[in-house]
């Protein structure tokens, strides 16, 4: 009859067949496995195997005692002789089978005393291992490294019976691993497999804590020392409110590359070998990458709060906090799969306290263009600097136009009441609403253009005015069209625009241009006296002469516009300028003083009006054109 209590032992049986190996001295003792299986005819095991399995433990244990030998004390097992290194991890994975059976019969037996002095010896053995391999082999263990190798074999997804078997010798390994892995990678699975042998004996064998605290403590100021490396440091709220922003603005910078660094190498790697090394037990391997990782992650995380909470909600700083928001929502997959609740929760709040901070600011953007009140206008009618100053701010914007739609949804748009429903140019019904985040955007440009009506009455010439107008709105519609406003605005909108732009030239030409208009007779082929022409030529030069000398003065920087506005002048003046010449100038031709009648050919005119919009120019300098190639003839003026 077998002995009370054997019947729970057939799973003590050891893992692998140890006939096949040649070299164990457990080889006639356990000559198959199947010695093991429980039968009800007969116990798993007899007390003599139990006995002579602690015996044969006792002599590789006893061997490797640090405290016995002075090899054992300098040597490192695993470096030494990695074939006796897993014999060694065999006899204690027996021997602690063995305690159990001892436990299970007599829990005072001199036995299983004797079997825990030795588990305690190979414990403190293996402790020593592990710290080695750890240690020694830091470069190896890089988390860059182990992303690559991860990358490349897959290792974080092989079960215990894969390559890292404990039975499966080192050629083959490195066999099944490819050709295409490297030596260096080719000894980071070698080290990574001894790890987790190491890892798993220990915490089959009771001893979870002391393999968890080495572990810890050195991969921990790995990933600490990885992140102070790269310009992530725990700053107080005191420490980020005293800082000047020029400094700020760095240690953003650094923050930025840290992320997408730590992501993707720091913790990911670090994350691959946890997991790898605690295989055995999911719970182990969160549990302990929580614990190394989690001071790095929070001092990473909390970094954008601090600096929402304590920094001025200036508009100039918002790009900045935008692109830290950004980073934090690009990496977002990734950090709820790698971390725990704590850290998420952190990234979280980062996250809510940016957007309150992008929001400020931009409520502080709009409420000081609402407030510019300067008086100053612009020489000629140019771009005034509050146009290319908001233009270029709110192109930046654009470009964040993803983030900012979600940002910006907690704000109500402007009440669609405030809002000329001509302006908009776009789809904005109950039945079809425009984006919010389009509607932001073109209130703001809406803004700026009320603004710019404003500025545009402090132009004495009326006409000037309405150049000003047409000059900065085509800059606006330039610089949508050349961005993602385009998208956010629409075509619809920037049609409605250049139909402005049209009315405003308009407005300009019938005003600055009409008195040189009306000086010419609306039938120039009528039969007139040489006093009526003398009449009509010095009425037209002086209309000409006053006009031109102030419209000299006007400038338009976009060349279609320049173009378009000299092409639909010269269509007004040209022509029947040139029919009056080609009539009437014989007539003149006779008399004395001819000259100071018939002051313009029509080519002179020509060269005249494609002159404007540049510059400063005088009437009658025949070099002021030829001077300035750039200002080419359009070929509707000649």
């Amino acid at each position: 009859m077998p002995r009370k209590g054997m019947r729970t032992l057939n799973w003590f049986s050891p893992k692998h067949n140890s006939a096949t190996d040649v070299n164990s001295p457990s080889t006639s003792q356990f000559s198959s496995p199947s010695r093991f299986a429980f039968s009800p005819s007969r116990p798993s095991f007899s007390e003599a195997v139990i006995d002579r399995t602690i015996e044969m433990a006792e002599q590789m244990i006893t061997k490797w005692d640090p405290d016995t030998t002075t090899f054992a004390k300098v040597t490192s097992l695993f470096y030494e002789n990695r074939k006796e290194a897993k014999d060694f991890i065999k006899y204690v994975n027996n021997l602690h089978k063995a305690m159990h059976f001892h436990a299970s019969e007599n829990s005072r037996s001199d036995k299983l005393v004797r079997a825990q002095s030795l588990m305690q010896i190979a414990m403190k053995r293996l402790q020593k291992e592990f710290y080695q391999i750890l240690s020694i082999n830091r470069a190896l263990l890089d988390p860059e490294s182990i992303s690559t190798v991860s990358s490349r074999t897959s290792i974080s997804t092989r079960s215990s019976t894969s390559e890292f078997n404990v039975e499966d010798d080192d050629d083959n390994r490195v066999a099944i691993a490819g050709e295409s892995i490297n030596e260096v990678e080719d000894i980071s699975n070698v080290v990574m497999a001894d790890l987790r042998l190491i890892a798993e004996c220990m915490i089959s064998s009771g001893y979870t804590k002391e393999c968890l605290q080495i572990y810890k403590v050195i991969r921990k100021s790995i990933i600490d020392e990885g992140i102070y490396r790269l310009g992530v440091e725990k700053l107080s709220s005191s420490q980020v409110h005293k800082m000047d922003w020029e400094v700020m603005d760095m240690k953003i910078k650094d923050w930025l590359n840290a992320v997408d660094v730590v992501m993707k190498t720091l913790f990911d790697g670090e994350k691959i070998l946890c997991d790898h090394v605690f295989a055995s037990s999911d719970a182990i391997r969160e549990s302990c990458f929580t614990e190394i990782s989690k001071d790095g992650a929070m001092i990473l995380f909390s970094f954008p709060e601090i600096v929402a909470k304590n920094s001025k909600k200036s508009p100039e700083k918002v790009f900045r906090i935008l692109d830290m928001y950004n980073s934090i929502v690009e990496h977002w997959t990734e950090i709820e799969t790698t971390f725990e609740s704590a850290i998420r929760s952190q990234a979280m709040t980062s996250l809510v306290k940016l957007g309150e901070f992008i929001r400020m600011a931009l409520a502080e953007f709009e409420t000081a263009l609402q407030k510019e009140s300067s008086k100053t206008t612009v020489a000629g009618g140019g771009i005034h600097a509050l146009t290319i100053d908001t233009m270029n701010y709110i192109i930046l914007l654009a470009d964040y136009s993803y983030v900012l739609s979600d940002i910006l949804d907690e704000s109500p748009p402007p009440a669609k009441s405030s809002l000329p429903e001509s302006y908009f140019g776009m789809a904005d019904s109950d039945e079809s609403p425009a984006p919010a985040i389009s509607l932001r955007f073109a209130w703001l440009i809406l803004i700026l253009l009320c603004k710019l009506d404003g500025k545009a009455k402090h132009y004495k010439d009326v006409s000037l005015a309405y150049l000003f107008l047409a000059n900065n709105l085509r800059y606006i519609v330039v610089k949508v069209r050349s961005s993602n406003l385009k998208y956010l605005l629409g075509e619809n909108w920037i049609s409605k625009q250049e139909q402005k732009i049209k009315k405003f030239a308009s407005n300009y030409e019938q005003l600055g241009w009409s008195h040189v208009i009306q000086s010419l007779p609306r039938e120039p082929n009528a039969s007139m006296t040489p006093q009526q022409v003398k009449e009509i030529f010095k009425r037209f030069n002086s209309s000409f002469e006053q006009v031109h000398r102030k419209q000299s003065l006007y400038v338009v920087p976009n060349s279609k516009l320049r173009d378009d506005l000299k092409v639909s002048i010269a269509r007004k003046i040209l022509p029947v300028y040139r029919e009056f010449y080609n009539i009437h100038k014989n007539t003149i031709a006779k008399e004395r003083y001819s000259s100071h009648v018939i002051k313009y050919s029509p080519e002179d005119l020509a060269h005249y009006l494609s002159d404007l919009f540049f510059g400063p120019i005088e009437l009658g300098s025949s070099s002021s054109v030829e001077s300035s190639p750039s200002r080419t003839i359009p070929s509707q003026l000649q």
